[in-house]
């Protein structure tokens, strides 16, 4: 069956993910202070917008209602569940977080029956109108709202992201804070590593610093960062107790009371305290040989899968991975292979032998990547623990920090064949890495990753079809990595407003013109004894665009011919593989877009037409340039 989908509605779906890619976080306090308030009580948001709810003294909730029944919960309405605090001025560790998903006005109350909190005014409304059934109009609406508010104590978190937050060492001692800890139902735990070395195992009450089969256990994390960026997450999936240990034997830290529980009972003989007590007298802790276990261990918000044993190796961070490159046969720290979703392969299926054009084409191949592993790596510790912390939400940065732990690995095809062979690998350049200063420095780096990720891609098609000949083991290792980065470069299609995928095929670019563009604009120095990989032709210099209003299609551009180039002028436009197209280039500079292109092109200036895409270098003059010129659906 054809099915058809409306522009219209596929726009709408980018707008969602770019909204996405931008989205804000507001946090609101709720009682702070001692007042039954909200703070503040209205705020705007847009689609995608967060907004975390912290709970301060007289056990308050977040209660979301229908503007004509406040203090009521509303048919499948957002509900934090109560969250009990005796402190007015410090937060409760447990903190109720929803995702604002459209601009329709959202009302919401106290609903604690102790004391009347919503009839006395404990309102807070999300994109409130201006006129008509404004947030005064709904406060004025709860004070004479009827008693009791609903729902009541006990009723499970629903529509939001409720977690209690542990700190795992805190404040350098040998206990998680809280440990003694009551929640409800669907809670997440997120326990966050501290300095020193410690973990995170669950036991049974009467095997205490023993791992309980089947359940929860984070590895020993040993870092001297506060805070690590390091957090352990599990939920709480039915009321029945759970006991926890660190399983660190140095200083015996479990028997030393690093203990803690969730819905243990208060009385009896097996409380907090009992479980402390026969842990004081346990024989040597143990952990699993191979964590995480059942939860989900995070660096930074990127999800690690596997540490490959139960430490993990946070020394991944370290800005010298950018330039260091590891033996054949060695590996990354098991975290970096968590990150990418795996680690190189084990098997190349190496030739017996590599032939010259073989060893220059990886040379090209890892000059390119280079220049990829450095500027990812950069803009992800900013994204991630540095200067643009906050501009994109968590799961974009992970998707991020996944890109940046797939180009090391994707690095490693060529370092490790080169050295398998015997020959030289590329030391790294001294690259124009954008400003930490502003989010716009972020948009700006975003649009180097795409730009460098499509000449990586372009490239390896070129290499492939060049390997065929003579080195034809080249082509399954170097295949399987463009379907990542295609993926990759889709995402951040999506994050700048465009559409996923803009070509039916990649582009084709030759190796030598992606070289010249990255030692033209992305390279400060390279050394005086850098090798190279063609000419390096100056920026195509576009002074100007011609774009259709009603379709922003790009009609034509004017550029700036080279001093000293003379003669006629084209431009060689290099879109999607077999659209290799011509345009020659008028007296003033202006030259006008093919109208079959959409999406991301490149263009280079030539003193020739009818080239192909081989021999475009031996006549060019300036570029490559990528050139946006529309969406498909637009043309």
């Amino acid at each position: 069956m054809l099915l058809w989908f409306e522009p219209s509605s596929i726009a709408f779906g980018l707008a969602a993910f770019a909204s996405l890619a931008s989205a804000t976080h507001y946090n609101v306090t709720v009682g702070k202070g001692g007042q039954l308030k909200f703070d503040p009580e209205t705020l705007t948001a847009q689609p995608g917008d967060t907004v975390t709810y912290k709970f301060f003294a007289k056990n308050h909730a977040v209660a979301q209602s229908a503007f004509a029944t406040p203090c009521q919960l509303q048919e499948n309405g957002i509900f934090s569940g109560f969250t009990p605090n005796t402190s007015p001025d410090v937060e409760a560790p447990t903190t109720f977080t929803i995702t604002v998903n459209d601009t329709k006005p959202l009302w919401f109350y106290c609903p604690q029956t102790n004391g009347n909190h919503c009839q006395n005014g404990m309102v807070h409304s999300i994109n409130a109108p201006a006129s008509g059934n404004t947030f005064d109009a709904y406060k004025a609406n709860a004070l004479k709202a009827a008693t009791p508010s609903t729902p009541p104590a006990g009723t499970l978190p629903v529509g939001g992201l409720r977690k209690l937050h542990i700190d795992v060492g805190f404040d350098g001692n040998l206990v998680f804070n809280p440990n003694n800890i009551t929640e409800l139902v669907g809670t997440v735990l997120e326990f966050e590593y501290t300095p020193q070395n410690h973990s995170i195992v669950q036991s049974s009450f009467d095997k205490p610093c023993q791992p309980l089969d089947g359940g929860f256990a984070a590895p020993f994390v040993p870092t001297t960062q506060a805070p690590s960026g390091v957090t352990f997450e599990v939920m709480v999936e039915n009321t029945n107790p759970i006991w926890f240990y660190c399983a660190q034997t140095k200083k015996t830290h479990c028997q030393a009371g690093m203990v803690g529980s969730v819905n243990a009972a208060a009385t009896g003989d097996k409380t907090f305290s009992a479980f402390a007590a026969l842990a004081s007298k346990a024989p040597p802790s143990t952990i699993p040989p191979t964590t995480p276990l059942v939860g989900t261990l995070k660096i930074n918000g990127t999800i690690i899968a596997n540490v490959g044993g139960n430490v993990l190796n946070t020394t991944g961070l370290d800005p010298s991975l950018v330039g260091s490159i590891p033996p054949p046969n060695s590996s990354y720290a098991p975290y970096i292979g968590g990150m990418a979703g795996g680690s190189q392969p084990s098997d190349y299926q190496w030739a017996p032998s590599i032939s010259d054009d073989g060893v220059e084409l990886l040379q090209a191949l890892q000059y390119i990547s280079n220049a990829l592993v450095a500027f990812l790596f950069e803009g992800y510790v900013r994204l991630a623990e540095g200067a643009w912390s906050g501009v994109y939400p968590q799961s974009i940065t992970q998707t991020l920090g996944t890109l940046t732990a797939q180009a090391l690995i994707h690095r490693r095809t060529y370092t490790d064949s080169l050295q398998h062979y015997s020959k030289p690998t590329v030391p790294l350049c001294q690259y124009k890495l954008a400003s930490a200063s502003a989010s716009a420095s972020a948009t700006s780096w975003l649009q180097d990753i795409q730009t460098i990720l499509t000449l990586s891609i372009s490239a390896k098609i070129d290499t492939m079809s060049l390997a065929a000949a003579n080195d034809s083991w080249l082509i399954a290792s170097l295949a399987t990595e463009l379907g990542a980065q295609a993926r990759a470069s889709a995402v951040l299609n999506m994050m700048q407003s465009h559409y996923a995928s803009t070509a039916p095929r990649e582009a084709l670019m030759p190796y030598q013109l992606a070289y010249s563009y990255i030692a033209s604009k992305y390279v400060s120095s390279c050394g005086s004894d850098a090798q190279a990989f063609g000419k390096v032709f100056p920026a195509l210099a576009v002074a100007s665009k011609t774009v259709e209003p009603s379709s922003g299609r790009l009609l034509s551009i004017k550029i700036d011919v080279p001093s000293g180039s003379t003669g006629d002028h084209w431009v060689a436009w290099i879109g999607a593989w077999g659209g290799l197209q011509y345009t020659p280039v008028a007296t003033d500079g202006t030259t006008t877009v093919p109208s079959s292109l959409s999406g991301n092109v490149w263009a280079v200036l030539t003193t020739a037409k009818d080239l192909k895409a081989r021999d475009i270098a031996s006549k060019a003059v300036a570029g490559p340039e990528m050139i946006w010129t529309t969406q498909q659906w637009s043309s």
